[in-house]
């Protein structure tokens, strides 16, 4: 044991000491968050503590395939510069560390606190061979360190396919709720505990929505309704690969009930790459709920060519619902934190484009906002990434009102025949007023795109070639008026 931990703390100061080295290496993102070296997915335990929001990570601390997954650790203090820490939780004993949850006991329920301080705690999936169940650490020196329950497992019921427990305190009822994934029978547990340690069955959320694949990475959490200052509802959120999805509706302390229609597919991403994402515990009550996903796909996450690091985060983004023709629909946008990266880059007004037109700009780290009025017949939009015959497209198609993202003609595509094939995706979305707003980020290798302030939204991967560094406005099928243009160059958030 002493010297695994030994040699995991020789991992972080090589990689500290090189640290000046690194985000320097092609398609590595600069204002998304990415681990300094090797493989991450899932993002772990997000919780907001005395001023510092820690992100918790699955981690291969040694290689960049995913493998030895334990808990990475990074801290900031705005979303948006991070700090790497010491890895959290190691696999330890044949126990991977899988996915779950950290909150900040500030009461010391669970009586692991010392000093008269609460500790935080971690709540996590054991992964033993064929044996899923839920363990804790804690830590007493704000995550720093941490200590594995002695009496782990809390919760074991002989299940192969049981995992990803998100735990957030529910006031009303004055109790803590975990929420746990049967993953090959599609159905999501909930359980209540007043200690942290021991827990009992509440109810279970049975299966709807898309049950195409296995569910994990739950997640329960109340949000703001648009336009209203006090009403809110609950989001329940889950993952199925490649996808995920969501429900709101009613959580009562024990039931959670789900008010769209229960065959309705309503996903918070219908790009490529956007996956388990979680939303923050313990936000002060003044701030609206932030959610974190992992960007790649479990259909080619281990091929992608980044070196010597592997996948990212995606922004952080703020959520609220509003109502749609009688659906609820999640609405996500950037944090507001992510403005202070800007730097001078362009603003356009009132182009009039038949064809296409390239942009006076170069840049492949950049955001932008774009409105338009839709070409109701043909295609329009931002290809970027431009350069020697590729690009990646953004377009809205006028005729059947759908947002898209089409990466088919980008570079570099050969590293797995199924990301050559996943190559475009699209949802609905209404012009408002006869105007589509587009909000893009571009950062190297990741797109993501809000469209219509956060009513639909995308994200994938490309490598495009060094000189693929193009943006052009097109319009195919008659012309498209471009209202506004606005692109801002981007600052690299580790320099």
């Amino acid at each position: 044991m002493k010297i695994y931990i030994t040699a995991l703390f020789a991992l972080f100061i090589i990689s500290t000491e090189a640290q000046e080295k690194l985000y320097e290496e092609q398609y590595r993102p600069q204002y998304h968050f990415s681990p300094a070296t090797n493989w991450c997915n899932d993002p772990n335990g997000l919780v907001y503590v005395n001023g510092v929001y820690h992100l918790f990570y699955q981690h291969n601390p040694f290689g960049n395939v995913w493998g030895h997954m334990s808990w990475g650790h990074a801290v900031s203090s705005d979303l948006i510069h991070w700090q790497h820490l010491p890895l959290a939780i190691p696999e330890e004993d044949g126990v991977m560390i899988f996915s779950g949850t950290c909150i900040f006991d500030k009461n010391n329920t669970s009586r692991l606190g010392k000093n008269g301080k609460g500790p935080m705690i971690a709540i996590y999936t054991g992964n033993i061979e064929n044996n899923q169940s839920q363990h804790l650490a804690y830590s007493n020196d704000n995550g720093l360190n941490w200590t594995k329950y002695a009496r782990n497992p809390l919760l074991d019921i002989n299940e192969k396919d049981f995992r990803d427990p998100k735990v957030f305190w529910h006031q009303p009822t004055n109790q803590w709720v975990m929420a746990v994934m049967l993953s090959a029978q599609h159905k999501m547990q909930l359980y209540h505990s007043k200690n942290l340690i021991h827990w009992d069955l509440l109810s279970e959320f049975d299966p709807a929505g898309d049950t195409s694949s296995v569910w994990e990475c739950p997640d329960l959490f109340q949000v703001p309704v648009e336009g209203s200052a006090t009403k809110k509802k609950w989001v329940l959120t889950m993952s199925m690969a490649p996808y995920m999805q969501y429900f709101v509706g009613e959580f009562d302390g024990k039931n959670f009930k789900n008010e769209n229609p229960a065959t309705t597919i309503y996903r918070p991403d219908y790009g490529a790459d956007y996956y388990a994402a979680i939303s923050y515990n313990q936000l002060p009550a003044t701030v609206s709920p932030v959610m974190i996903g992992w960007i790649n796909n479990w259909d080619y996450a281990n091929d992608i060519p980044t070196t010597p690091w592997k996948s990212a985060m995606s922004l952080p983004r703020t959520i609220s619902i509003k109502k749609v023709d009688d659906e609820w629909i999640l609405v996500q946008k950037p944090v507001k934190q992510t403005a202070q990266l800007r730097m001078p880059g362009m603003d356009k007004q009132n182009i009039t484009v038949t064809d296409k037109t390239p942009l006076n700009i170069k840049s492949t780290q950049f955001e932008m906002l774009v409105s338009f009025t839709p070409n109701a017949n043909g295609n329009s939009g931002v290809r970027l990434a431009t350069g020697g015959g590729n690009y990646a497209e953004i377009g809205y198609d006028g005729l059947n009102k759908k947002m898209y993202l089409d990466r088919s003609k980008c570079a570099n595509q050969n590293f797995n025949k199924k990301f050559e094939a996943s190559s475009f995706y699209e949802t609905k979305l209404s012009p408002v007023n006869n105007t589509i707003k587009l909000h893009i980020f571009f950062d190297n290798s990741i797109i993501e795109v809000f469209g219509n302030d956060g009513e639909a939204v995308m994200t994938a991967q490309i490598f495009p070639d060094k000189s693929d560094n193009g943006i052009e406005l097109f319009s195919n099928g008659g012309e498209t008026i471009f209202d506004k243009i606005n692109i801002w160059q981007m600052k690299s958030a580790w320099k």
